[in-house]
């Protein structure tokens, strides 16, 4: 393919996608494919000569495109949402087109320097303490691991890395038992084990872990001779939304002088709203690490997640490593490849540039102030409906609640509702129940979008019970 060929094929794809999120609403949110059903449409071994382009998308279009899932449709209410707002598509072509490795300074010093400012841009807005730095992860999973790590060096004298952990006796981190299940995967990735993942009880209005009961349980592993690293808290977790009082829990970990790590992945982007402050953030900047993503509810294009710090120091002590070959000569500079995991780093920071400067920050605080209005409103239609309870009240824009019936009559509603393919929702467990999980946060939805599924509800209810 020619570059002319390619500017020909760029407009016809950009015009594509434009078509394609017009028409969003009169699609099935979630793909109606059976499993197996595309690939049975594709051919077992790979072309030996060239295929033109219009073939190509043509296969696109008729085998790929009816087995996709619409992340973007206005009506996708399950799981979290994954935004992408035009300017940030607009941003990740220009990135594709560009197609630079970001890892150090003098490999593309314009990506490491607006990735600085817009970390700092996003710690403004977030109403975070002077003297943050940070760095834009790939997902929240990375960003935890790499707090996972450090505090397993941290806690090991920084030697871990070097010799191993055979002879540093066990390990433990804490947390609440609502986090997401990257908290677990990062224990058995770092070394430290599922067993060592200490989970503690929530309760509340918020579903926080127990501060006590998180301290009694550090005062156990000592004196057990066992040594604890971590803790990790969350504002908005994955099930409920569950929420820790950060205050009480800083006070523990300082107690003990353990490193603090908090996810915040989907909530924290509601943090540029001041007026959630005081419920849900108050302390925040007290912690060592900050996870939030902005390719959730912020609008984003997938992937894109900040992880902020306090210090950067323990983790660069944990996962610097800097070959010949990887060595800037001259000024001090900055190396992101040096505070994550991966060396390979994309130019994540032009999406939320170009983000931030075309809706402001008022732009993206009416879109959360309204899904948070509208998740109560639909909760409220939902609580109306004869039989229906909600589980969990709105914690922002994510509630549960459960039909009429057992364990199984809730996922046969969910499945059906699902299957209709107007809305898209979830299930989820809560205190030994099966819940139907319910977040408003798609970029475009409206409030239309939002009350109906309670309408939705209401007619794929009629139809199975």
């Amino acid at each position: 393919m020619n570059w002319d060929d390619f500017a020909g094929w760029s407009k016809h794809i950009a015009d594509w996608g434009a078509q394609y999120h017009k028409t969003l609403r009169g699609r099935p949110v979630r793909a109606q494919t059976k499993p197996g059903e595309v690939a049975s449409q594709l051919p077992a071994h790979p072309p030996q000569t060239p295929e033109d382009m219009a073939t190509i998308l043509a296969d696109f279009e008729n085998i790929v495109m009816p087995g996709m899932t619409h992340w973007q449709h206005p009506r996708f209410f399950a799981y979290f949402p994954a935004n992408a707002a035009p300017p940030s598509m607009l941003a990740e072509q220009l990135v594709n087109t560009v197609a630079a490795q970001c890892m150090l300074w003098q490999t593309s010093p314009a990506a490491t320097e607006v990735e600085g400012l817009m970390v700092d841009w996003m710690r403004q807005a977030l109403g975070l303490a002077d003297g943050f730095t940070g760095v834009i992860q790939d997902s929240a999973s990375s960003a935890t691991l790499s707090a996972v790590l450090t505090m397993r060096e941290r806690a090991t004298g920084y030697t871990g890395n070097r010799v191993g952990l055979s002879q540093k006796g066990q390990l433990r981190v804490y947390c609440s038992d609502q986090v997401h299940s990257s908290i677990d995967r990062a224990a058995w990735v770092a070394g430290i084990g599922q067993d060592n993942l200490v989970k503690i009880a929530g309760g509340g209005d918020l579903y926080g872990m127990d501060a006590i009961a998180l301290d009694v349980a550090i005062q156990a592993d000592i004196a057990a001779g066992h040594t604890p690293a971590g803790i990790i808290a969350i504002t908005g977790g994955t099930g409920v939304g569950a929420c820790d009082d950060l205050g009480p829990i800083l006070q523990v970990a300082k107690s003990h002088d353990l490193y603090t790590h908090l996810d915040a992945a989907w909530a924290g982007s509601a943090m540029i709203c001041p007026e959630f402050h005081a419920q849900f953030w108050t302390d925040a900047d007290g912690f060592d690490s900050i996870v939030f993503n902005p390719h959730k509810w912020l609008g984003a294009q997938f992937d894109c997640s900040i992880q902020f710090l306090r210090d950067a120091t323990p983790q660069l002590n944990t996962l610097k490593i800097e070959p010949e070959y990887l060595k800037t000569t001259g000024d001090a500079v900055t190396n992101y490849s040096e505070w994550t995991i991966p060396l390979g780093r994309r130019f994540r920071a032009l999406k939320l540039w170009f983000l931030i400067r075309s809706y402001g920050l008022e732009g993206l605080q009416t879109r959360i102030r309204n899904h948070v209005a509208w998740a109560a409103e639909l909760c409220e239609a939902i609580r109306a409906m004869d039989g229906f309870e909600i589980t969990t009240d709105p914690i922002l824009s994510l509630f549960s609640f459960r039909c009429p019936g057992d364990d199984a009559m809730q996922q046969r509603l969910v499945d059906a509702i699902n299957d209709d393919g107007q809305v898209y929702l979830t299930q989820g467990a809560f205190q030994g129940r099966k819940i139907i999980r319910v977040q408003v946060g798609q970029f475009d939805t409206t409030r239309d979008d939002v009350m109906m599924v309670q309408a939705v509800i209401h007619d794929i209810w009629e139809q199975i019970r």
